[in-house]
């Protein structure tokens, strides 16, 4: 594209602001400092990605049944989007899906899914070799017999597994066969490392010239004007007003109070959730992969999750209101304000901190309901306080997993991730906004090549992983890649 005099004075003076700094505001502080426009983070915490727990990728989300093919598909494609562009956080392990006994489907229900997004990985292998950040394609999914787990129950344990069979056998010998359906379904879905992701993403931003980051600051105003966005801020006990050409809203729950302060119109959502981190020393030595068995939402039934961490730590979901899920927890904004309102209740555990009593009861629950499938796992105790956070969901469909950008303002975009893994498409969403204005030119539209020449010391990323896990008061183990590629 040939740039006229105007468009390059444009691309030179253009300002933009970024408000949050949780996973959508920080990559996309990363991504438009990488091609040099001129970006300023404002982040309330004291460091960067916090909010919601993530575990792993949803790589076609089969954690979803509720969901719809076309949801699935994209979540596929922005799974390996993510894994190209942020190498450094893939746990290597995969994914064991499991039907509970008395269940309302049957593990043969999702097969047609899943051999749909064997193919649709397959033909993304295909234009791209780059894209096989999930094994293989014909070992994406593979299920198992029950006659086939016995046979695995009377191996020995691997210290490192290397194929689907050595990483079934721990399930093999801890499961308890008589509760659940067969075949068992084992999937390339990987792990996420949420630690890893703020150290990388930090290191990487405060090594960019174009980039200002203001950790630790509130904005307690934005007012639109001629010239684009005035943002107040407050950081250090003292009181900044800044202009900024462009203005993109990454503040994760807090969206909607953006929206107020501009007058935008907006329909949201905002969910309140937690995973609680336990351990269990008798499992210590033994790597699993991530259990997943299925339930109805909001049941006492609900979906389990079983994510393993180094030195017996696990993280625990169980989608049931005594758990992961509240009474009250989904809230939906009102007529008079674009921002949800959360009850006191979760402000406090979000802003201050939770109750001795909550951690050990909801923990406990959390080991009793993953226990009945697990039973040794009923040693387990009490490992950190929960990972938690409230959850923005654009519209009013609380099952809605596929969600990136909106621009309801010239010059302004909302961010709407429901998954981390939607924030690429998210980027080339903005991206073409921008390029609209004259910003960027439209051939940096959709480029990741960059990503892979950030040269991030592995050895440097790791302690700073870990000192982000132990400032947020939880274990290091959590912030340890538990399988390294290879």
């Amino acid at each position: 594209m040939i740039k006229t005099n105007k468009q390059e004075k444009i691309e030179k003076q253009a300002k933009i602001a970024i408000i949050g700094g949780g996973v959508a505001g920080s990559s996309v502080a990363l991504y438009f400092a990488k091609l040099g426009l001129d970006i300023t983070l404002f982040e309330k915490e004291k460091s960067l990605v916090n909010g919601p727990p993530f575990c792993h990728l949803h790589a076609g989300g089969n954690l979803y049944r509720e969901i719809s093919d076309f949801q699935c598909v994209t979540l596929l494609k922005q799974s390996i989007d993510f894994l190209r562009f942020y190498p450094y956080i893939v746990d290597y392990r995969p994914t064991v899906i499991a039907l509970p006994i008395g269940d309302n489907s049957t593990p043969e229900a999702l097969l047609p899914r899943l051999k749909l997004l064997r193919e649709k990985y397959k033909e993304l292998i295909a234009k791209d070799a780059k894209n096989e950040v999930l094994g293989e394609a014909k070992n994406y999914y593979k299920t198992y017999s029950k006659e086939e787990i016995e046979e695995l129950k009377t191996k020995e344990l691997v210290k490192n597994p290397k194929n689907c069979d050595e990483w079934m056998i721990p399930v093999a010998k801890n499961i308890n066969l008589s509760k659940i359906q067969f075949p068992l379904i084992m999937v390339q879905e990987y792990g996420l490392n949420l630690f890893r992701l703020s150290s990388g993403i930090s290191l990487a931003l405060e090594s960019l010239d174009s980039v200002k980051l203001h950790i630790g600051s509130i904005v307690h105003n934005v007012q639109k004007n001629l010239d684009g966005w005035s943002v107040s801020f407050v950081e250090n006990d003292k009181s900044y007003t800044k202009q900024f050409d462009y203005l993109i809203n990454a503040a994760g729950f807090r969206s909607g109070k953006i929206d107020d302060f501009i007058g935008t119109p907006c329909k949201a959502m905002v969910e309140f959730k937690a995973a609680y981190v336990s351990r269990c020393d008798s499992f210590k030595d033994i790597k699993f992969p991530e259990i997943i068995f299925h339930g109805k939402r909001g049941t006492p039934q609900g979906m389990g999750q079983f994510t393993p961490y180094p030195n017996g730590y696990f993280q625990l979901h169980a989608m049931t209101k005594d758990i992961t899920l509240y009474e009250d927890g989904l809230v939906s904004n009102t007529i008079l304000s674009c921002q949800p309102k959360l009850g006191q209740d979760f402000i406090k555990k979000i802003e201050k901190s939770w109750t001795k009593e909550e951690i050990e009861e909801r923990t406990k629950a959390a080991i009793s309901h993953l226990s009945q499938f697990i039973p040794y796992f009923s040693s387990a105790r009490v490992g950190s306080k929960p990972l938690f956070g409230a959850q923005q969901i654009p519209g009013d469909d609380p099952t809605l997993r596929v969600a990136e950008v909106s621009f309801p303002s010239k010059r302004y975009a909302r961010c709407e991730i429901v998954k981390v893994s939607s924030v690429l498409d998210m980027i080339d969403a903005i991206a073409k906004n921008l390029a609209s204005l004259g910003y960027i030119s439209h051939k940096t539209i959709g480029t990741r090549e960059f990503a892979y020449d950030l040269h991030l010391d592995d050895a440097k990323l790791s302690k700073r992983a870990k000192s982000i896990a132990i400032k947020r008061n939880y274990p290091d183990s959590l912030a340890t890649r538990t399988t390294p590629k290879g």
